[in-house]
């Protein structure tokens, strides 16, 4: 196939291509610094096939250097720099990195990479720009993300030109394009959510708004002045831009694509009664972004469904009953993780891949996601999903964000235990009878703990663990 942003830059040259704070550039542009930082690469001795490190921020750098690697051929192994430096080395070795691109904020953390080469972004020179190759290979591994690793190592998934390809052609015939289309990216670029968005960029034609970072206050504003027809958000991204929205956005806005696992009820209903277009999907890092989306049309009529799974795609619930764990079928699902033979023949089967995933089918075929497997509480040999009892506590008024675990138990097994973050004062027993009042004795906390805030990682997803560790915290004092 031809190479993307080659391919773009021939045909709608002066189209706008990239957004950063005050700056802009069109996709010839954009192709001409790509092919400087492709040679400034070349000169570090990169080549086709080399996997190198990427610990950058959301700028507009960032997307030359992602764009630049693929120019040349080589893995773009995404760092989340929120980890520690012995978790990004481990990574780096895991994935055999000849070198590690990196921005200057980060230079603490790579100090601590011994043995690895590092390049600064901002030490590029002023130089003459390379050709890009002509095509791209569809088989060709084109992008590494580690997983999350909430059992064991973080393992790296492969993801092919193909995957990101076909990740891109799903979302357009589900979504559509639209010739004044402008993605806002506040997600961040190493996470499958903010890489697709590049992806996207180049494939369609259409404009990207890059944010450094997340802050409802200015996306709000720039939604409503029509700086943006499409935005990716997780549920907590969505309820703090609803929580400080003043107005509706500019009619020109047309998709909230709502990603991140179950999202509250309550949340939903609430976009609802603002007009706001909210697209739940279900996704994950090895089906290169969004596998099932609600379309537009069923947006009210099933709320709190993920929807149906995009055109190229095929899935399937497995289990003795009505509920069971969700697998996946298409060409943007990942032929397996990086040197994790084990891994790979647990988590495929007949093309198949078992997401770890617990939800059903109703009877037109739309998928519900429960919750993740691992999650799953069984309390008096009932299933009880973290997210329902999230969804529940969301509806007081009073509660901000909540998080759900299950902890062992003498009499039950395990029994759900609950954190909220709350807006002002409010008392455990009040929550406790909120609860009784919605959801069955057995679904209901048996502990509630009022916190600050909830563990997050970069993508805004609540890091479950980290709750359970902080509960052993508090049973140990």
């Amino acid at each position: 196939m031809p190479n993307w942003l080659k391919q773009r830059a021939f045909l709608t040259p002066e189209r706008p291509a990239l957004y950063f704070g005050k700056k802009s550039w069109t996709f010839s542009q954009l192709y001409e610094e790509v092919q400087v930082y492709a040679a400034f690469l070349e000169q570090h001795g990169i080549k086709h096939g080399d996997y190198v490190g990427v610990l950058v921020k959301n700028t507009e750098r960032a997307v030359f250097f992602i764009h630049a690697l693929q120019q040349i051929g080589a893995v773009a192994v995404l760092l989340n720099h929120r980890l520690t430096s012995a978790e990004l080395l481990w990574q780096l070795e895991d994935a055999q990195a000849k070198c590690v691109v990196y921005d200057p904020a980060f230079q603490p953390i790579t100090e601590a990479f011994e043995g690895v080469h590092t390049i600064n972004v901002a030490t590029r020179e002023h130089i003459t720009g390379m050709q890009g190759r002509e095509t791209f290979d569809l088989k060709e591994v084109c992008s590494v993300m580690y997983t999350s690793g909430t059992t064991g190592r973080p393992k790296g998934v492969l993801q092919t030109y193909g995957n990101h390809w076909w990740s891109a052609t799903g979302s357009a015939l589900n979504l559509g394009i639209h010739e004044q289309d402008c993605w806002i990216c506040a997600v961040p670029l190493f996470h499958i959510s903010g890489y697709s968005i590049l992806i996207r960029s180049v494939v369609y034609g259409m404009a990207v708004r890059l944010y450094e970072q997340f802050d409802e206050q200015k996306i709000n504003e720039g939604l409503q002045k029509g700086e943006g027809t499409i935005i990716s958000v997780v549920s907590a991204m969505l309820k703090r831009m609803l929580d400080q929205l003043e107005g509706a956005y500019h009619p020109s806005f047309r998709c909230m694509l709502l990603g991140g696992g179950p999202a509250p009820k309550p949340l939903l209903e609430a976009c609802t009664e603002k007009n706001i277009p909210v697209y739940q999907t279900y996704g994950m890092t090895e089906t290169s972004s969004q596998i099932v989306t609600l379309s537009p049309e069923y947006s009210l009529s099933k709320l709190g469904s993920a929807g149906k799974p995009l055109f190229p795609c095929q899935l399937r619930i497995v289990g003795e009953e009505k509920e069971g764990e969700i697998l996946v079928k298409g060409p943007n699902v990942t032929h397996g993780y990086l040197r994790r033979e084990e891994a790979n023949h647990e988590s495929f089967s007949d093309g198949w891949f078992h997401t770890g995933d617990v939800g059903y089918l109703d009877e037109e075929g739309f998928l519900y996601v429960l919750d993740r497997r691992s999650d799953l509480i069984i309390s008096g040999g009932e299933n009880v999903y973290p997210a329902e009892i999230e969804s529940v506590l969301l509806e007081h008024p009073i509660v901000a964000e909540a998080g759900v675990i299950g902890v062992s138990d003498e009499q039950w097994g395990q029994v759900p235990v609950a954190f909220i973050v709350v807006k002002e004062r409010l008392h455990e027993e009040e929550v406790k009878a909120f609860c009784s009042e919605r959801l069955a004795k057995y679904k209901c906390p048996s502990s509630i703990f009022i916190v600050e805030q909830l563990p997050r990682n970069a993508a805004k997803k609540l890091m479950r663990r980290e709750l359970k560790v902080e509960y052993e915290k508090r049973q140990n004092k």
